[in-house]
């Protein structure tokens, strides 16, 4: 069962949803961003939803999904409910990096494993007693910056333009992005910040113009992430552009348009599949997902709704492993649930292999990761 609801009626429409229905033998919370300026990362983690496995161990599984508008206080009322009023046994979500951190109290406090679909890895790094509880079903900022480093050393670069969310994510990619381009001699010129509502980024695009960097990292996700580029391209700019996963969505190449003809990205095997050989353990799965995706909706989901539906592979995992110590709707389920999520080992997703530990929430290795360029409009491996 899915319950879709927009952002402003969210506190009237949980008031009446939750009282009609018994408690599910596992019931998981979901919020995404369906609507606001996130939309396009949150549409195809809505519509994976319904995807999701629907039994694990012998249990049915229950999903209640609400719509955070992409607005982080929202979020916190729509996670404050489920834990409270639907008492969830896990949280899948929310979409946005700023949004998961601001909720990350909440899980811990409830004991309520969480599954943010997000970029930014201080959603679960440094380890804290509250991030604990909090899982990441991307590749952890470390992963994608260390590809990008490397394919910038090997061509030569050496003086980067830095532009990114003014939040968590990009706050993130700054971090780590500038420690790893100072350890290999990369010069980083120009730092720039912008805000995922804007409309505009002439002033900081004039900026890193001026600066003259051999290439410039853009840090930003969904069709927000194609803006600095496009502005800089229409003001003259020759080098190369590098993206994050988080561009990794067919709205980046149409708002992009030329210019994002040679960008190179890493991101899941999802977006060059066809390229993948069928060596490939995740291909399988990737491909199931996005026919089953293709035929319930009549288009390819993005990858963003890979990380959902991964999160609910993890799920399906975990839950007969906590069934043994505990019943749903208890603390003591939550809590093996929780455990048993970390003691995940070579779980096969759509996205790569999972193994996850105390120190490691994320859990992917290489295997989660391609470095991609794109050719004549299209996404393909980098060869």
């Amino acid at each position: 069962m899915n319950i879709r609801i927009p952002g402003a009626a969210l506190a009237a429409a949980l008031a009446l949803a939750f009282p009609l229905h018994a408690h599910a033998q596992v019931k998981v919370g979901v919020v995404v961003s369906a609507t606001g300026p996130t939309a396009l990362v949150g549409i195809p983690q809505k519509n994976t939803v319904p995807l999701l496995p629907t039994q694990a161990g012998g249990q049915n599984i229950e999903y209640i999904t609400l719509d955070d508008a992409s607005d982080p206080t929202q979020t916190v009322t729509a996670f404050k409910k489920l834990i409270t009023e639907a008492r969830v046994d896990a949280l899948i979500g929310p979409t946005g990096s700023p949004n998961s951190m601001s909720v990350l109290q909440f899980a811990a406090e409830s004991g309520t494993p969480m599954l943010a679909p997000v970029g930014a890895a201080s959603v679960v790094l440094p380890m804290t007693e509250q991030k604990k509880w909090a899982f990441k079903t991307t590749q952890n900022t470390e992963i994608i910056a260390q590809a990008l480093v490397q394919d910038m050393v090997a061509r030569g670069i050496k003086t980067v333009g830095f532009i990114g969310f003014a939040d968590a994510y990009g706050d993130d990619w700054y971090q780590v992005f500038s420690r790893m381009a100072k350890d290999k001699g990369l010069n980083l010129t120009v730092v720039e910040r912008y805000q995922r509502t804007d409309s505009s980024v002439t002033g900081q695009a004039l900026k890193l113009l001026a600066a003259k960097p051999d290439a410039i990292l853009v840090a930003g996700t969904g069709g927000a992430a194609a803006l600095p580029q496009a502005t800089l391209a229409q003001q003259g700019y020759k080098g190369r552009f590098y993206q994050t996963h988080g561009a990794a969505l067919p709205a980046f190449l149409k708002f992009a348009g030329k210019s994002a003809e040679g960008t190179i990205l890493a991101a899941s095997l999802m977006l060059v599949l066809p390229e993948i050989p069928d060596s490939n353990p995740s291909k399988p799965i990737a491909q199931d997902y996005i026919q089953r995706y293709e035929a319930k909706y009549g288009e390819k989901p993005a990858t963003f709704g890979a990380n959902v539906y991964d999160a609910g592979l993890l799920l399906q995992h975990a839950i007969p492993v906590a069934l043994k110590s505990a019943r749903p709707g208890t603390p003591e389920f939550r809590r093996a649930l929780r455990d048993a999520l970390e003691q995940t080992h070579e779980l096969v997703a759509t996205q790569g292999v999972y193994t996850m530990s105390p120190e490691d929430h994320s859990g992917f290795d290489q295997r989660g990761r391609e470095l991609i360029t794109v050719k004549d409009g299209a996404w393909t491996l980098l060869k």
